[in-house]
């Protein structure tokens, strides 16, 4: 956990869907931030010394009777504040504007016009609008810079306060230069200096680790992932071989995954790693189990059972304090944000430990967003096989066969897979494509033809999507010729394989997974 942390731009959420987008906007900007409700007072504000707030939007409106509302004494505080959507809108109200409704609602692509500022460039710019009431009246001391069909104040700054807001949402990617926007605001209005960087982040993050666990020793499971590897990276610079990672290869791992782990990570990083095959154990407990949420529950019991035993032959007698996570921000927000000194007794987590075992946990990546974290994890020099490896289930490929999970299943569908992530990454599409799940419908069987013989074989789908956080996503464009060489090369390359389709749904109404 970060004990000394820059002054933050404190994000103010008013029920928002994109009150972790903006924060994530802010971070883009080098500048640290976090996000707090709306209920928080002016002087709970002022504790935490922010460099600037920004409000964000909320589906309420400012007349109804319980629209969420700002501590108005916070615009006394002297603290730099920019506005969003119902943000823009409650703080043109509390500072004497008006708002109302104009019966010009606004949702999706509008065009801004732009009457100068410091904000905006040019005449026009194409924004992101979602609103029904609108500001009509800026408060005393405000220019108006921008307008749109539905909103006579859709912009408006006062320099000398560092005050300024937006009605239309300059977070999301629909508002092509609202990042410049956001970043105009922060650094030349409110001034801030541009700090949060990768290096910065990493060093402050070791120095940290090394405050809290002192002279302690610290275990952490490694899953081959992006999150516990850089938090276990981040560790071992900070206390060196007094850190032990266990990596518990349960069977349904993509291929090549151990590999990596005890090569490339233990060459980048010199950790002490114990891995444990428990691969027949994980088959044992799966055989004759179809039902996802049955092989999800049997995965994740077994997990626990071997995770205990490779922390206690980690442990071999030494007494352990400290148990290492990977949780990030997001955790962190849509788990309460809970403050002070986490503590959890071992049995919680690996299952049959003596109960008067307790772990402190070291949780040096709590404050970051996914992309800070694969930014931290290349300065610290991990291998981009690791850092940017695309999000992967907990249960594995567990849950990408559609049936039973066997050992002669679990293999093909290891090779198609492999298949459809080198040719991705051949044709420069890592960047583009969020998470490519490969699904093998094991229970189910097509008929084709190879080498002049008909085939009974299953089929595979292809599910690529696009997505920030995964809470939405589409299915990701990929380029013909690409999907042509995948589907090639799998049914000519894996045995009792005959079929390769792409799976064309977004979420909603499709989840990323099948199971």
């Amino acid at each position: 956990m970060i004990q000394q942390t820059p002054q933050p731009v404190l994000v103010v959420d008013f029920g928002a869907q994109y009150a972790q987008l903006i924060a994530r906007r802010v971070r883009e900007a080098n500048l640290y931030s976090e996000v707090i409700p709306h209920t928080a007072t002016a002087e709970d504000i002022q504790a935490k010394n922010p460099a600037a707030l920004v409000l964000s939007g909320g589906p309420s409106s400012v007349y109804s009777e319980d629209a969420p509302s700002l501590d108005p004494e916070v615009f006394e505080l002297g603290i730099p504040v920019f506005g969003i959507c119902y943000g823009f809108q409650t703080m043109a109200q509390a500072l004497g504007g008006t708002v109302a409704e104009t019966g010009k609602r606004e949702y999706g692509r509008t065009q801004l016009m732009i009457d100068g500022g410091a904000l905006h460039e040019g005449e026009t710019n194409m924004v992101w609008m979602s609103h029904g009431d609108a500001v009509t009246e800026a408060p005393a001391g405000f220019t108006v810079t921008a307008s749109t069909n539905g909103a006579p104040v859709a912009a408006f700054e006062n320099l000398e306060k560092k005050m300024a807001g937006v009605q239309y949402h300059p977070e999301v990617k629909h508002s092509p230069h609202g990042q410049e926007v956001l970043t105009r605001f922060l650094t030349e209005v409110a001034g801030l200096e541009p700090t949060w960087t990768a290096e910065n982040i990493a060093e402050q993050l070791i120095d940290d680790v090394r405050e809290q666990v002192g002279d302690g020793h610290a275990i952490c499971g490694l899953s081959g992932g992006v999150d516990s590897a850089v938090a276990a990276a981040i560790v071992q610079r900070a206390i060196g071989d007094r850190l032990t990672c266990v990596f518990v290869d349960h069977g349904l791992l993509r291929k090549y995954e151990r590999q990596q782990v005890e090569t490339d990570f233990v060459a980048a990083t010199d950790v002490r790693l114990i891995t444990m095959d428990e691969s027949e154990a994980f088959l044992a407990k799966l055989a004759g189990v179809s039902e996802p949420e049955a092989k999800r529950k049997a995965i994740g019991n077994e997990f626990i059972r071997a995770f205990e035993r490779a922390v206690a032959q980690a442990m071999d007698g030494k007494e352990v304090e400290f148990l290492v996570q990977g949780t990030l921000y997001p955790d962190v927000v849509e788990s309460g944000g809970g403050n002070g000194t986490s503590m959890i007794k071992s049995h919680h987590n690996v299952g049959g430990l003596p109960d008067d075992v307790e772990f402190k946990l070291v949780e040096p990546l709590r404050l970051l967003f996914k992309d800070e974290v694969r930014a931290v994890g290349r300065e610290l020099g991990l291998p981009e096989a690791i850092v940017g490896r695309q999000p992967f289930p907990g249960p594995g490929l567990g849950i990408r066969i559609i049936g039973e999970v066997t050992k002669e299943r679990l293999d093909l569908l290891r090779d198609a897979d492999f298949i459809a992530r080198e040719e991705m990454t051949a044709a420069g599409l890592d960047d583009q494509v969020w998470q490519c799940p490969v699904v093998l419908l094991a229970d189910v069987r097509s008929v084709g033809v190879q080498g002049d013989f008909r085939t009974y074989g299953h089929p595979i789908v292809l599910r690529p999507v696009t997505s920030e956080d995964a809470m939405t996503a589409d299915w990701a464009r990929i380029p013909y010729e690409v999907l042509e060489k995948i589907s090639t090369r799998i049914t000519n390359e894996v045995e009792g394989v005959n079929r390769v389709v792409l799976d064309v749904t977004s979420k909603p109404p499709g989840t990323i997974e099948w199971e």
